[in-house]
């Protein structure tokens, strides 16, 4: 166990910063509420940006800028939209050292910048749809910052789509939500639960919200994308109308959809130890680190350094990037120089010392794992890449064996409220309340929200209203 991270057993919260300083990925800034993200966070995000950005330009979309700054008076043309972001807007005042006639919004999100831009492009149903995605720095206010979980600024990405039909807009916004299941679940190996949120957890403005829902290794839950169907709200709001094929003015119906830099947190609480960080090979900036090893430094920079260079270069040509780094920090303890790649996350090292040269082997240690593996030279590329393999799929089914192993049944309010004290996790129950019921829930459970209804016609009697026809819902304490 390592000594510089308090055990997740001991005190959660501390165990998941010690994680991140460990591994470098980032820190808090001198703006409260705001973080420096360091190369390793920020590369570990470029990764998830370019998986993201490849499968939203197979599905049609282009990227695109919008302003950060949005006029005041934009959050007062959707009320319900205005009334769910008004507590974490931060406001410009003055520039060039003078009052400004009217108050800008540092984005928090860009719905209203977007609507009005919106019904100046669209004028016909030829023009339909607009599929634009933009990769931004949104800000919300936040009173408690945790880094990359919550913070006053962070980076994500938001979609944002104009369609002729609401089916075409409900179409658009289930395609996105698969896209983000797809993505966290095969990429990050995280194993999510997507569906439809309800009345009370729904984005400010929509008519619908879907969400992926992750169970984290502590046993909350994390939001890890949504995607919103809006109907014709920001439509009306924002005069986004084209002449239809009738020749009639009509209205868009619209969509949202975004997920963010919370996806490393995401990442780190499903996967990572108490001796650090774990990455899935699929999205770790370094896949394989090998170091070469020898008490006589010179032996290891001359003799055994050229192997590693040749092996890392055929590794990255096999691999199609640059994802292996070779260690040269020789005057370094081999255990310190091991204990380094383990806590910054590379899921496989190679170690190759002066006996493994004479024997043509190489030695293979897995992060998931740790168990080593002694490999002939002429088959590591190919086991290199097997054992790659095997440990995306490893950290994905045991991220899912500890979700169901962590998942129950409650029949009515008492046994969901025992649940939730007693042992946590998610708790199934079918549930048909309204948003008062929702917020009831919230203070008689210490902070339990609904996080997800569950797709299929698995209907029900409610656990606290008793009304027949209500929907499997999943409940749980959430970050």
């Amino acid at each position: 166990m390592a000594r510089n991270i308090t055990p997740k057993e001991e005190n959660y919260s501390q165990w998941y910063l010690d994680v991140i300083k460990a591994a470098g990925l980032a820190d808090y800034a001198p703006v409260r509420g705001c973080m420096v993200i360091r190369p390793t966070g920020y590369a570990i995000w470029e990764n998830i940006q370019a998986k993201l950005d490849a499968a939203f330009k197979r599905t049609g979309h282009v990227n695109a800028y919008f302003p950060l700054l949005i006029p005041n008076s934009f959050f007062q043309k959707e009320a319900e939209h205005v009334e769910g972001f008004s507590p974490e807007l931060a406001m410009v005042t003055h520039a060039g050292g003078e009052e400004l006639e009217e108050a800008f919004a540092v984005r928090p999100t860009s719905e209203t910048i977007i609507g009005y831009m919106y019904s100046k492009w669209i004028q016909s149903w030829r023009d339909l749809p607009v599929l634009i995605n933009q990769w931004c720095n949104v800000m919300r206010w936040e009173k408690r910052p945790r880094l990359f979980l919550r913070t006053s600024e962070f980076l994500w990405q938001e979609g944002h789509t104009a369609h002729e039909t609401k089916s075409e807009a409900r179409e658009e916004t289930l395609r996105m939500l698969e896209v983000y299941r797809s993505i966290i679940e095969n990429e990050l190996a995280i194993p999510v639960i997507a569906g439809e949120k309800t009345a009370g957890e729904r984005f400010p403005g929509a008519i619908d919200t879907y969400t992926c829902e992750a169970m984290m290794s502590d046993t909350k839950a994390l939001q890890a994308g949504t995607s919103h169907f809006l109907g014709q709200n920001f439509a009306k709001a924002f005069e986004i109308q084209y002449q239809n094929r009738d020749g009639e003015l009509a209205y868009c119906w619209t969509t949202s959809w975004g997920v963010s830099t919370r996806l490393i947190g995401a990442l780190i609480m499903t996967h990572s130890d108490n001796d650090g960080l774990i990455i899935p090979p699929r999205i770790a900036p370094v896949k394989a680190v090998i170091l070469p090893i020898s008490k006589d430094e010179s032996i290891a920079e001359n003799e055994i350094l050229p192997k590693a260079k040749e092996l890392a270069a055929k590794l990255d040509d096999e691999l199609g990037g640059m994802f292996t780094q070779v260690d040269t920090d020789f005057h370094a303890r081999p255990a310190d120089r091991f204990f380094t790649h383990l806590q910054k996350g590379v899921p496989l090292r190679l170690e190759l010392g002066e006996k493994d040269l004479a024997a043509g082997t190489v030695r293979l240690v897995r992060r998931d794992t740790g168990a080593k593996l002694d490999v002939k030279a002429e088959n590591v590329i190919e086991t290199v890449k097997d054992i790659l393999s095997d440990i995306q799929n490893n950290l994905f089914t045991r991220a899912k064996d500890f979700r169901e192993a962590n998942t129950h049944d409650a029949k009515d309010y008492d046994e969901l409220k025992a649940i939730l004290d007693e042992k946590g996790g998610f708790v199934r129950a079918y549930f048909g309340g309204t948003p008062e019921d929702e917020k009831r829930i919230k203070e008689d459970t210490g902070g339990a929200t609904p996080r997800v209804i569950l797709q299929g016609d698995n209907r029900g009697k409610c656990f606290i209203t008793g009304k027949d026809n209500a929907r499997l819902t999943i409940f749980a304490k959430a970050y």
